[in-house]
């Protein structure tokens, strides 16, 4: 977390030798008493402690405003950039004091982690022994002072990209791969309640989005370099907080550059990390998106405390477009985040110097969020298909039911049941049976929460007899024609005894596949890319054993190339195509080829409605 003004990133090429780890295996100390087991809120005010005295004032752990969640100590520094070895001692109290303040927060339910790094604090874990170094230092200032988890506020030169790491899931620099290491030791050595944060600037996460690791002549090697450290540990990160302050301007997933000073800054860019983005604009690495508990906006609380402060209202602003769907200044926020995990400022100590302003405004903001009110709702009951007697049966609990236990019922015989957890979200339980005798067979769920009882719909599953399965012929259809592309669909009806199927164009065969019989509906695509002018006549024929059957006859006709611009998956897009899709107009902003599910009103960061 930055004491200073924004600097500019500079471009710079770091050249160094050095090894990578894998991993090393650490003792048993999931038992550690430096973990607390208090729940964290569904939304959180997290606040940095400063372990020194800028002028924004002197604070007692024990006296950090009740309105935070999360209270970071910052920071801890490394004796040297490269030596991993982490120190931390507390500027105003004694080590006995500090401890007793730990403690005294924890009793209220709060969660103390060591954040490290800083301004000042640049860690490059080079080697093996750094990694050693950080992990064994690290612990020992957790264990010293009984804290909560750790926060890695990684700046400067800490983390950077060689020439040539491009695939932020496959990382090769070592001190993306050693940061990487490091960090999920720790996260194993103490067990899941280890609380594990981020807080890098927008240079290191979405600035990857436009360029990445200096792949290009205009950023240094530092552009997004945090992306494969977050990919990385996706799984053990609680969240990431962004610092949305000290930054340049980034360009959002629609290609729009966005600078600090609006809530539309804060909106666009935590939407990107909602919904995913292309790394270095490539996509092909595909930066998948965090859930929504994993996201934490990190504002300025005043002026004094970083360049990029905007007022509580237009902070809220944000939070109100994101939580319920809407539109921030331009941006427009497709989805909505009512589970985003909540805001992180910078700092506790310049919240107190301006009265409390920030904190108790958004104490305030979060509190009076209504909760969904918990009640016993019933299960959606549903079935998939029968394959060779076997089928699975599905059953959706709502989210916040009060429902405590289960039972799937066959008929009148239980087949499965278990205990739940009440309040939680959807989930899905599933009942699978194996190999069963043709017949019918009739399923419900019943949910209990200790004192009643509901049931869900009632599904009929049939198990046909061997020999109800029938040579059917398949469906044909035809998408529409782009650019001298188009996609055939053959639909194979299911309880089918067809084992292998042959497409044709006209009388030559375009392609054959296997199929397996008695099995439910199956879909057959088929693509077909820069086709002269022309008609095309299409028929799918079917085969088992003995008989073959032939489809219904699908006629294609291609025109001038640019006649038809209808949207179709599995086709070469470039920059500046027009496409039409369920009635919208859309320019290709990124060149890619198309696929099912990027249809262009569900994927922004390719296309732009017109």
């Amino acid at each position: 977390m930055s004491k200073k003004k924004f600097l500019k990133k500079i471009v710079s090429v770091m050249a160094m030798a050095s090894l990578m780890v894998t991993g090393m295996v650490l003792g048993n100390s999931n038992s550690a008493s430096a973990v607390t087991s208090s729940s964290i809120p569904n939304h959180v005010l997290v606040g940095y402690w400063h372990n020194f005295n800028n002028g924004s004032g002197d604070i007692k752990l024990k006296d950090v405003s009740s309105n935070f969640d999360v209270i970071n100590l910052s920071f801890g520094e490394p004796t040297s950039v490269t030596s991993g070895d982490i120190k931390f001692t507390p500027y105003n109290e004694t080590d006995t004091e500090f401890k007793s303040d730990v403690q005294y927060l924890q009793s209220k339910g709060k969660k103390v982690l060591l954040s490290i790094g800083g301004q000042n604090g640049e860690v490059q874990l080079t080697s093996s022994t750094s990694v050693n170094n950080f992990v064994n230092s690290v612990s020992t200032i957790i264990d010293k002072y009984g804290l909560d988890g750790l926060d890695v506020d990684f700046e400067g030169h800490s983390l950077y990209l060689n020439a040539g790491d491009k695939d932020f899931k496959n990382p090769t620099t070592p001190v993306i791969v050693n940061t990487i290491s490091a960090l999920k030791q720790l996260k194993t050595k103490y067990g899941s309640k280890f609380v594990l944060t981020m807080a890098p600037e927008t240079f290191f996460v979405q600035l990857g989005h436009t360029y990445y690791g200096g792949l290009n002549s205009y950023v240094d090697n530092r552009a997004g370099a945090f992306l494969p450290v977050i990919y990385g540990l996706r799984d053990e990160l609680n969240w990431l907080q962004v610092q949305y302050y000290n930054s340049g301007s980034i360009n959002d997933i629609n290609g729009k550059a966005q600078s600090m000073g609006s809530g539309e800054f804060y909106a666009s860019l935590a939407d990107m990390l909602l919904t995913g983005f292309n790394v270095n604009n490539d996509s092909n690495y595909f930066f998948p998106a965090l859930r929504q508990d994993q996201v934490v906006i990190g504002v300025p609380c005043c002026n004094s405390a970083g360049n990029g402060y905007v007022s509580n209202a237009e902070v809220q602003s944000a939070l109100d477009g994101l939580i319920n769907g809407g539109t921030v200044g331009s941006y427009k926020i497709n989805n909505k985040y009512p589970n985003l995990r909540g805001l992180m400022t910078w700092s506790i100590n310049w919240d107190q110097y301006t009265n409390f302003n920030w904190s108790n405004y958004f104490r305030g903001y979060f509190n009076n969020l209504t909760p969904p009110v918990n009640k016993l709702n019933a299960a959606v009951l549903s079935s998939s298909e029968v394959i060779n007697g076997s089928y699975s049966i599905s059953a959706v609990v709502p989210a916040y039911n009060t429902a405590t236990s289960y039972k799937i019922y066959e008929g009148t015989t239980v087949v499965a049941s278990g205990n739940l957890t009440a309040g939680q979200p959807a989930k899905t339980l599933n009942y699978n049976a194996i190999s069963k005798a043709p017949g019918a067979y009739i399923y419900k769920a019943e949910l209990s929460d200790g004192s009643n009882t509901v049931t869900s719909n009632q599904v009929t599953v049939t198990v046909p007899k061997a020999g109800d399965n029938t040579l059917q012929p398949a469906i044909l259809s035809a998408s529409a024609v782009n650019n001298g592309a188009y996609t055939l669909t053959a639909v194979v009806p299911k309880n089918n005894t067809a084992t292998s199927y042959k497409i044709y164009e006209g009388t030559t065969v375009a392609s054959t596949g296997a199929l397996t019989s008695g099995v439910g509906e199956v879909s057959i695509s088929y693509a077909i890319t820069n086709k002269a002018k022309g008609s095309y006549d299409y028929t799918v024929v079917l085969y088992d054993s003995t008989n073959s059957v032939n489809s219904n006859k699908v006629t294609v006709t291609v025109t001038d190339s640019e006649s038809n611009n209808a949207w179709v998956a599995n086709h070469a897009y470039k920059v500046g195509d027009i496409v039409t899709y369920n009635g919208g107009t859309y320019k290709c902003i990124q060149a890619h080829t198309s696929l099912v599910g990027w249809e262009p009103s569900a994927v922004p960061a390719l296309w732009q409605i017109q």
